[in-house]
Parts: C-alpha cells; sequence; structure tokens
C-alpha cells in the first residue's frame, strides 16, 4: 500500500497538470479548445492525482489524513484547485483559477521541501467521530475564504488603476456566504468535539478565541454589505482584514505564548 513514500510521484504530476493549465491560461486565443477545455482538464487531472494520493494514503495510515500541517496542505491544495475550476466553469475566471492553482501547487512544493511535518500519530483526543467533519468543513471554509479575499484584492487592484470592477463584489460574496456557512458548521461541530474530549464546549482557549474572532469579522462583512449594498470599497477592505484574521486563527495562534499550554498545541 503506498504512503509518503510515493508522494513526490503525484506532487510532480498534479504540479506538471496544474502548470500546464496556467500555461493555457496565458495563450492569447479564441479557440475555445486552448480557451478552456485544455485548462479545465489539466486543472482537473491535477485534482485526480492528488485526490488518488489522499485516498490511497488514508488506506495507508488507517486514518483520515488531517492531523498534521502537512496532511492538511493536502486537503487545502485539493479543494482549491477544486473551487478554481468550478469557479472557471460558472465564470470563466482565469485569474481565479490560475491563482487556485497556483497556491495549490505552492502548498504541494512546500510539503516537498518540509517531509517532517508528514506523519504522526493520532493522540487520544483526535480519535473521535466529530474529528473527519470539523476538519473537512473548516478546510472548504478556509479555501472558499481564501478565494474571496482574492476576488477583494483584485476589485481594490482594479480601482486603483481605473478599471471596471463592480462585478467583483457580487463573486465575492458568493464565496464569503458559502465559506461562512462551512466555518459556522466548524465552530458548532469543534464545540461538540470538545465537549466529548474535555467536557466542554467552549473554554477561550487561544484557538477558540481566534476562531471566534475571524467569526466575526466575516459576520460583519455580512452585515455591512447587507446595510450598504453599493459601498463596495470598505467592504473589500473589511473582507481583506477579515483573511488576515484568518490566517492567524490557523497558523499564527501557534506562535503566541498563550497558545503554548493550549489544548490545540497539537494541531500544528
Amino acid at each position: 500500500m503506498m504512503g509518503w513514500i510515493n508522494f513526490e510521484i503525484f506532487a510532480a504530476i498534479s504540479l506538471l497538470c496544474w502548470l500546464a493549465g496556467g500555461g493555457f491560461l496565458l495563450l492569447k486565443t479564441t479557440n475555445p479548445a486552448f480557451r478552456t477545455v485544455a485548462p479545465t482538464i489539466l486543472a482537473l487531472s491535477g485534482f485526480i492525482s492528488l485526490l488518488l494520493f489522499i485516498v490511497l494514503l488514508w488506506l495507508k495510515i488507517d486514518r483520515p489524513p488531517m492531523r498534521t500541517l502537512g496532511e492538511t496542505r493536502l486537503w487545502y491544495a485539493a479543494l482549491l484547485a477544486l473551487i478554481g475550476m468550478v469557479s472557471f466553469v460558472r465564470w470563466k475566471y482565469k485569474w481565479l483559477l490560475a491563482y487556485s492553482l497556483f497556491m495549490g501547487g505552492l502548498f504541494l512544493v512546500i510539503n516537498l521541501l518540509h517531509p517532517e511535518t508528514y506523519d504522526k500519530s493520532l493522540m487520544p483526543a483526535l480519535q473521535s467521530v466529530w474529528f473527519i467533519p470539523h476538519v473537512i468543513v473548516y478546510l472548504f471554509a478556509y479555501a472558499l475564504l481564501a478565494a474571496s479575499s482574492l476576488v477583494a484584492i483584485k476589485a481594490i487592484y482594479q480601482d486603483h488603476h481605473g478599471r471596471n470592477w463592480q462585478h467583483l463584489p457580487d463573486l465575492a460574496d458568493n464565496f464569503v456566504y458559502l465559506g461562512f456557512s462551512f466555518l459556522t458548521m466548524g465552530l458548532l461541530f469543534g464545540a461538540l468535539w470538545a465537549k466529548e474530549a474535555w467536557g466542554h464546549y467552549w473554554t477561550w482557549d487561544p484557538k477558540e478565541t481566534w476562531a471566534f474572532i475571524s467569526w466575526t469579522a466575516y459576520l460583519i462583512y455580512i452585515h455591512y454589505r447587507y446595510k450598504h449594498l453599493k459601498k463596495h470599497k470598505p467592504a473589500m477592505w473589511i473582507l481583506i482584514v477579515a483573511f488576515g484574521l484568518l490566517l492567524i486563527c490557523w497558523f499564527g495562534v501557534n506562535y503566541l505564548p498563550t497558545a503554548q499550554n493550549s489544548v490545540h498545541t497539537y494541531s500544528g
């Protein structure tokens, strides 16, 4: 049964497919075979290669590969490519697919450069029925909200250069509404998991605190958009700040002094 020792092969296939797909996106042609079909097929091929490795790894280690940073990077890379493909098929935004493939490839490269983050055994607290749904919905949320932040950056860039960008906030909204739904489910599943593992739904642990802060930031964005639908630029800045808070929750909180005694320190 294949495991991490075969990761380089699957990663190379995905990287080559995504690199070729990005190349087709840069071509200036009206031929639909090169303009849309080829990038979609290549992006899908890279996604399937990575998904196949995740399935084989799951079978090899006899647990869901969601424990270590190396394992979560696999899912994040795959989900980014999937979101980019769906967005490209639906809205034909080449830049969004290019971003998704680039970021997905970047996470694979990081894994290749840091094999020490690959595999660890599951501690007892992680052996819970809530483990898989909690991690999966959060990864979906992070991928969708990352895409929304890129849309916000694109909108501000377009505005700075005097180009039309009034269609972009609606796209950002689509990503945020779906991503926020997954983020909310992640909080709820995490609370149920915490009750099972430690006897409390919520303890204001540093990770929990920043999860609530990032959740609140996106809630503020949604309410702002509802009340000020025509004020696009401030909304885009709120979205960028919110994603910054989300990154602190995901990565940065592990470096805080107060997090060293956190019950979530195992997740790094």
